[in-house]
C-alpha cells in the first residue's frame, strides 16, 4: 500500500512540538504521515497517542508502528480523547493534532464507498460498524430532509433540485452503488461544474453519516480541557463548515468576557483559555498543492493553552 502523503507536514509539526517530552494526541491517525514526523520530534521520554475510526487505517498504524514503544493507536473516534487519556494515565497533553482530511488512499479506494469516479457501494461511512450507510440515507429520508443535508453540509446550490430526483428514482428503484446517484446528479449538472456539484454532494453524505460536524465540536470541548499549560492545539480542515467551527472555537476562548456590551460590570466569570498562535490561518505553499491538488483547501490553525 502507498502511504498516504500528509498535507501542512512541516508546519503542524513545527507548531505543535514543543516539549519534546512531551505526550501528544493525534485524532486522525490516517496511514501514519504525521505521526512519523512528530515521533522525530520526540525524545526517547515522548509518547503519542492516536485514534482512527477507519480500521484499515487504525490496523495499517499498528502494523507500521509496531516496534515503536512512543506509539499507540486505537480504533475510535477522536472524540473518545477524555477516555484514552484515563487508560494511558495522561493526566494533561503537551500537544493535540487534527487532520480532518479524508486520505487519498480512502478517496481512491473503491471498496470503501468513498469516491465517485468509479461505480462501488454508497457507503460513505469512516467505521463500517456503525450507523447508516449513504445508500440507506438516500433510500429512507424525506426528500426535505435530504435538500437540507445537502445544502447544509454540501453548500449545493441545486439541492432542492437534486433531492427531488432522489425522490423520484427511489419510487421505482433502491439506491445501492455511487454510480445511481452520480446519474441524477449529472442530469441536472452542465459537464464543466459536474466534478464540483459530485464532490459537495457526496461531502455533504459523508459528514452526516459520520456526524463529523458534531464529533469535531465534542472533540474540541474536550480537548481544551485536556491541554496542558503552554500546549498546543492544531487543527488542519478542508471545508469552510469545519474551519468555521474551529474559528469560532479559538475565538471564544480567546476572550475574558462574553457579557453584553452595555453590561457596567463583568458578571460572566469567563477566562480566557486560548491563544491564537496564528490569526489567519495556514494555507499550503503552491509548491506542495502542485504535488498533492487534493491539498488545496486546506486550512491549518493553531491555538496555546494559557
Amino acid at each position: 500500500m502507498s502511504r498516504h502523503e500528509p498535507v501542512l507536514l512541516k508546519e503542524s509539526v513545527e507548531l505543535l512540538v514543543w516539549n519534546k517530552d512531551g505526550a501528544y494526541f493525534e485524532g486522525t491517525a490516517g496511514y501514519g504521515g504525521h505521526a512519523g514526523e512528530i515521533l522525530n520530534s520526540l525524545s526517547d521520554r515522548g509518547k503519542l497517542v492516536a485514534t482512527d475510526k477507519d480500521f484499515e487505517a487504525f490496523n495499517y498504524c499498528k502494523n507500521f508502528f509496531k516496534n515503536e514503544s512512543r506509539y499507540i493507536v486505537y480504533n475510535t473516534s477522536f472524540t473518545n480523547i477524555d477516555v484514552i487519556a484515563k487508560i494511558e494515565f495522561i493526566e494533561m497533553f503537551d500537544g493535540i493534532f487534527l487532520d480532518l482530511g479524508v486520505s487519498s488512499l480512502q478517496l481512491d479506494d473503491p471498496e470503501k464507498g468513498f469516491t465517485f469516479r468509479e461505480d462501488s457501494p454508497l457507503d460513505l461511512r469512516m467505521n463500517k460498524s456503525e450507523g447508516i450507510t449513504a445508500a440507506e440515507l438516500l433510500n429512507n429520508a424525506s426528500e426535505e430532509e435530504l435538500a437540507d443535508i445537502i445544502f447544509k453540509y454540501g453548500e449545493e446550490k441545486k439541492s432542492r433540485q437534486i433531492a427531488r430526483k432522489i425522490a423520484e428514482y427511489r419510487k421505482t428503484n433502491k439506491f445501492e452503488t455511487s454510480n445511481q446517484l452520480k446519474n441524477i446528479i449529472a442530469e441536472l449538472t452542465p459537464p464543466k461544474f459536474l466534478n464540483k456539484s459530485l464532490a459537495r454532494v457526496f461531502q455533504a453524505l459523508r459528514i452526516y453519516v459520520n456526524n463529523e460536524l458534531e464529533e469535531l465540536e465534542i472533540f474540541l470541548d474536550k480537548s481544551i480541557d485536556l491541554l496542558n499549560k503552554g500546549g498546543r492545539i492544531v487543527i488542519i480542515t478542508f471545508h469552510s463548515l469545519e474551519d468555521r467551527i474551529v474559528k469560532e472555537k479559538f475565538k471564544y476562548e480567546t476572550l475574558e468576557c462574553v457579557c453584553p456590551p452595555q453590561s457596567p460590570i463583568c458578571v460572566c466569570g469567563k477566562e480566557a483559555r486560548l491563544k491564537l498562535v496564528n490569526t489567519k490561518p495556514i494555507a499550503p505553499a503552491e509548491e506542495e498543492i502542485a504535488k498533492n491538488r487534493r491539498a488545496r483547501s486546506a486550512k491549518l490553525r493553531a491555538a496555546e493553552r494559557i
